[in-house]
């Protein structure tokens, strides 16, 4: 309490200002699925379900922030922690900001809240200077509605809807259904080098990214990445980036790790991202985002 002085009381003595205590532990935690929350098989450890569900008990909001679409979400969505089975995912706010940030769901409500898409004229221009400078590139797109791809595409994850076709096409097709990424594969390139390549000549139209061990590129909106979209979040809801730790292992994190104040890289993350953190953790094998999670909220009690 301030010292106060009046007639009736003697003078206390001062105080210089002190600084606000230092929070004991984040307003939010943001994690990247693929590599670092789960498990190698895709499955969630019930440590790391556990894990989670305490940090939301102590009021540290959860956000997964993946480059999967949401209709993939579901390795998170099928594991219903002490109470409502119905719920599309454990968490209690279960918001995740899907496509490395072109997309924000509600996956309790099945429901697209935000998309920040690719738009088409500049999706074209990607497909014509890539394809002109790594002869070779076959493309796909991911679209809020579904996922189509080339003939030459190895589409191991695509669905009974997918329409195969050339990208000049497809991307004419459901223009009501924004493009939340373009895909380019190439079936011999080194992945670093292509990201490098595809940046140098399409950069102006696009953000560039990959998280796959092989060559197959992640293509936004131009600003557009997990970074971005979670500090739209986070913004909304009062938090700054000093009050937001970070998990990931790839590329695609790099943005969000650097944006975040307190990051961390898996042990088994890509070498560009264990050097980018100041922090690092036990590989996804060995639930290394629950092992920091747990020692927060232990220093917390």
């Amino acid at each position: 309490m301030d010292p106060v002085t009046s007639l009736s009381r003697p003078p206390q003595p001062s105080r210089s200002p002190q600084p606000p205590a230092a929070p004991c532990a984040p307003r939010l935690i943001a994690t990247d699925l693929d590599g670092t929350l789960l498990r190698d098989d895709r499955t969630v450890s019930a440590r790391t379900v556990a894990a989670l569900a305490a940090a939301e008990e102590a009021g540290i909001e959860v956000f997964f922030v993946t480059g999967r679409p949401a209709r993939w979400m579901h390795v998170v969505a099928a594991a219903p922690l002490n109470g409502d089975p119905g719920r599309r995912s454990f968490l209690t706010n279960g918001i995740a900001i899907c496509a490395n940030g072109a997309a924000v769901y509600d996956l309790h409500r099945d429901l697209l809240l935000k998309a920040f898409p690719l738009a088409e004229r500049d999706a074209r221009a990607v497909v014509a200077a890539v394809r002109a400078a790594v002869p070779g590139t076959t493309f796909a797109v991911e679209r809020t509605g579904g996922f189509h791809y080339e003939p030459e595409y190895a589409a191991a994850w695509a669905e009974a809807d997918s329409v195969v076709g050339p990208i000049e096409e497809l991307l004419g097709l459901d223009a009501d259904q924004p493009v939340l990424k373009l895909l380019a594969r190439h079936d011999t390139a080194d992945p670093d080098a292509f990201l490098t390549a595809a940046r140098g000549v399409a950069g102006e139209h696009a953000e560039f990214t990959r998280s796959s061990p092989s060559a197959l590129l992640e293509i936004s909106g131009v600003g557009v990445s997990k970074a971005s979209t979670l500090a739209r979040c986070c913004a909304e809801r009062g938090i700054t980036a000093a009050e937001v730790i970070a998990f990931g292992d790839m590329p695609n994190d790099l943005a969000m790790l650097g944006w975040a104040g307190t990051s961390y890289a898996v042990a088994n993350a890509h070498p560009d991202v264990l050097a980018a953190t100041t922090h690092h953790t036990a590989a996804n094998e060995q639930d290394g985002v629950a092992h920091i999670i747990e020692a927060i909220l232990a220093d917390c009690t």
